[in-house]
């Protein structure tokens, strides 16, 4: 017999465009709530909001009632009810990780997957809404009062983040769940949404005595350069295609734009912004030799030392004015920051999500040695960003890491601008998320040594990137 029940949905002003989740974990036999959690989670699509809304679910159960509860998940997305029921395949790589982390938890549940239609849905579809409405005032989202049946009690839940795997009832490991299969169930036909394309924000939170709450969106900020501006429709294709339908989100211009003047998002349209320049490190011993260079900490090179002396001399100048170096941990990140630091008279400040990607036992190696020794892991890793070398980090968790950091930085720095130091994954990662492209498009990117990019994050929802690879301090 069903113990309990999870309720979850997800929404994308835009889709993708602000967005927002919502869960909730009633009693099976009386229907009365015992969790509820919502979260704004910045632009994204509507197939990223409902899997951030499965997973928030999932882990509040997991708080509440420990491994082996018996629940039944109810949504009105047959996309993700049908993907989580290992019915249809997961072909977008941008939804890959969240479906990862959702069939960890999974797993360690005893679950029912079952499609319900929207207006059977509308307890999670409210908080979704509740949370999107908050962040579009700057607050971050609390619980109304207004749960459905019974006396709704905001107990041990975590945000339902998809971030760096860790969960509210303990860790989940993403990296052994089969690809395009990640649980069972059985589901009712109907009607769904499946626009698919970029990445849960990582943000994770911590497990309290209430629902967790969403950070506030940016407030208006003053742009490096000049500001660059950058629907589903319905449809009754099988959605198993993944094509573009309509959410049945409610995305009026009365939500959109508040204050009646038009924009981006949901706020008027702004010329302010926070910037983020992103410097790769200087060149190592390891470069020079082409070796997969992760988690290991080679030195600069005399080489690497003058091209991040370059960097420092071009970063000293307008237009830059940079006000904060952040860097990732490993040295020879931390040496380009710190000469350019010590130029702009500026501290360096360690991130640690900033480091780069754990090739594991590939650490040191050159592609030609992993061809000859590990072929067939090569070549899933350079087929699918869910793959790990052996002993390592896949892609897609290292995305959820770097996005993290992304949006604290954004959120902690807001209105300034701001140089990070770090490698070629993590760079790339924030360039790709800033395009709101799949992860695979991280091996249709090359970045040089102490090459410098830009990405400015506005406050009314896009971010624009400005630069990519630009190298000519090294001329």
């Amino acid at each position: 017999m069903t113990s309990f029940v999870i309720e979850a949905d997800g929404g994308s002003r835009g889709n993708p465009g602000p967005a927002g989740y919502g869960a909730v974990v009633k009693d099976a036999a009386d229907g009365q709530v015992l969790v509820e959690t919502a979260e704004a989670i910045g632009a994204q699509t509507n197939n990223v909001a409902e899997y951030r809304g499965l997973i928030a679910g999932l882990q509040s159960l997991l708080a509440l009632a420990g491994d082996g509860a018996v629940v039944e998940v109810r949504m009105d997305s047959k996309l993700v009810i049908e993907q989580m029921a290992g019915r249809w395949k997961i072909k977008n790589e941008g939804l890959r990780p969240l479906a990862l982390e959702a069939g960890a938890l999974a797993r360690r549940l005893r679950i029912t997957w079952q499609w319900i239609p929207r207006e059977k849905n509308k307890d999670a579809d409210r908080l979704a809404n509740e949370a999107m409405d908050a962040a579009a005032k700057g607050r971050p989202w609390q619980p109304s009062g207004s749960a459905g049946t019974g006396s709704a009690r905001t107990g041990s839940a975590g945000t339902g983040s998809a971030g760096t795997g860790s969960t509210a009832a303990g860790s989940a490991r993403t990296g052994s769940v089969p690809a395009d299969s990640v649980g069972t169930g059985s589901t009712a036909a109907g009607p769904s949404e499946a626009r698919e394309l970029g990445l849960s924000d990582a943000s994770a939170a911590e497990v309290s005595g209430r629902p967790a709450t969403a950070a506030a969106p940016l407030a208006a900020q003053d742009s490096l350069l000049d500001l660059i501006d950058a629907d589903a429709v319905s449809s009754g294709q099988d959605v198993s295609s993944e094509q573009d339908v309509s959410s049945g989100q409610d995305v009026s211009s009365g939500q959109a734009a508040a204050s009646g003047t038009a924009g981006t998002g949901w706020r008027a349209p702004t010329t302010v912004a926070t910037s983020l320049l992103l410097l790769r490190h200087g060149e190592t011993p390891l470069s020079v030799e082409r070796r997969f260079s992760g988690l290991g900490d080679p030195e600069l090179t005399p080489n690497g030392i003058a091209q991040a002396e370059a960097a420092a001399a071009r970063l000293s100048r307008e237009p830059y004015g940079i006000q904060v170096v952040v860097s990732s941990p490993l040295k020879r990140a931390r040496a380009t920051a710190e000469i350019v630091a010590a130029r702009l008279g500026l501290e360096v400040v360690v991130e640690e999500g900033l480091r780069e990607a754990d090739f594991g036992d590939w650490e040191g190696h050159t592609f030609t040695e992993i061809q000859r020794r590990w072929p067939d892991a090569l070549a899933a890793w350079l087929a699918d960003p869910s793959a790990a070398p052996p002993g390592g980090e896949s892609f897609g968790v290292a995305a959820r890491r770097v996005q993290a950091t992304g949006d604290r930085l954004v959120e902690r720095y807001e209105g300034r601008t701001v140089l990070a130091v770090s490698h070629v994954t993590p760079i790339k990662m924030l360039l790709q998320s800033a395009l709101l492209a799949p992860l695979a498009a991280l091996y249709r990117m090359h970045l040089d040594l102490a090459a410098l990019s830009l990405i400015e994050y506005y406050a009314d929802g896009p971010a624009v990137v400005k630069a990519f690879n630009d190298t000519s301090h090294l001329r």
